[in-house]
């Protein structure tokens, strides 16, 4: 089953969405907006199942589906926090600012709490206010549940699994080091981010969901140009199940919770740092990564971070080459304050 909220009110329009992401049915006379139905899920998930078999087969009123018309799938959450389980990516951007990784960050999940208030839609600008601040993207995957008790194990995690979508968590880097250097994690450093334009149940993904992990490319794009095509599914320490446990060990964690796998990254098959797609490797999901192999290979970063005018696309397609969550497709902005 797939899922999006069209661009409606503070929540969003709850719709259905057919497998090719062609067509739409709206679901607003059984759940107005996603939140709602996660918070009521037991109850409302069987009627959006049958309403989206109707959909496929033509029975029920639909409309053309423009992922431009997409709000975040939520486009507001109650709680966003965002793993490190590719620890591959977490050793290179430590390198990247001379930080020493503790050996405990192979066994212990790192996680921050990011704002959740404000989610991007998929086609919405990443405004900034200075291209000083050094902008990146982020892409990634993520989940999410339905409540998580406090102290949940790893199988009550899983199964409070609910939906799976892409996302771009947009960092801006320069900040990073002086917001760490306090001691207290990141806030400025982390404005908003996006998600994809549909939702997906997991038995919508078949084979490539294994229950913890999803095992297929996350493909980005910079201004046109492949920049990355990592599997998700790969070098992933920490599966999505863990992540959740992690999460819940001191708090619950209330339904529409969103949890996320961190910057996607893959080793080279050699064991070593990625290689660029136009070296033959399956390159990067952000920048940060690019320049920090650039500084190990060449003395200094040769890539700049995103300036205004750029461009990024996330994607994720399946085996027979059909995108399963839509895009998120993104130009970077400066910010202007209304008057």
């Amino acid at each position: 089953m797939k899922l999006s909220s069209l661009n409606q009110g503070r929540d969003g329009r709850l719709v259905i969405v057919s497998k090719d992401l062609t067509r739409a049915t709206d679901a607003f006379f059984i759940v107005p907006t996603l939140q709602q139905a996660l918070d009521n899920w037991e109850i409302v998930e069987p009627r959006l199942r049958d309403l989206a078999e109707q959909l496929e087969h033509g029975s029920v009123p639909a409309f053309r589906f423009h992922e431009h018309d997409c709000a975040s799938p939520l486009p507001r959450a109650y709680q966003w926090a965002d793993g490190s389980a590719y620890v591959n990516h977490v050793e290179l951007v430590r390198k990247a600012r001379g930080a020493e990784m503790p050996a405990s960050f192979w066994t212990d999940p790192l996680m921050y709490q990011g704002g959740s208030d404000s989610f991007l839609g998929p086609r919405d600008p990443i405004l900034a206010m200075d291209e000083a601040h050094g902008i990146d993207f982020e892409a990634e995957v993520a989940v999410i549940t339905d409540d998580v008790p406090m102290g949940a194990t790893r199988d009550e995690a899983a199964r409070a699994i609910r939906l799976v979508v892409l996302v771009n968590d947009v960092s801006l880097r320069n900040l990073i080091p002086g917001e760490l250097a306090k001691g207290f994690g990141f806030f400025q450093a982390k404005p908003s981010s996006t998600l994809s334009p549909v939702a997906v149940t997991p038995d919508e993904l078949g084979e490539a969901w294994d229950g913890g992990k999803l095992h297929l490319p996350l493909l980005t794009h910079l201004n046109g140009k492949p920049f990355g095509r990592p599997n998700a599914g790969v070098d992933m320490t920490f599966d999505f199940p863990t992540l959740i446990a992690h999460a819940a060990k001191t708090r619950p964690l209330g339904a529409g919770a969103i949890i996320g796998s961190g910057t996607v990254s893959n080793k080279d098959a050699a064991g070593g740092p990625g290689k660029p797609i136009d070296q033959g490797g399956l390159g990067y999901s952000c920048l940060a990564e690019l320049r920090t192999v650039e500084t190990l290979l060449q003395g200094e970063p040769r890539t700049p971070f995103m300036r205004f005018g750029d461009t990024i696309r996330i994607e994720m397609k399946d085996r027979h080459g059909h995108s399963v969550f839509g895009a998120i497709e993104q130009k970077v902005e400066a910010y202007r304050k209304e008057d």
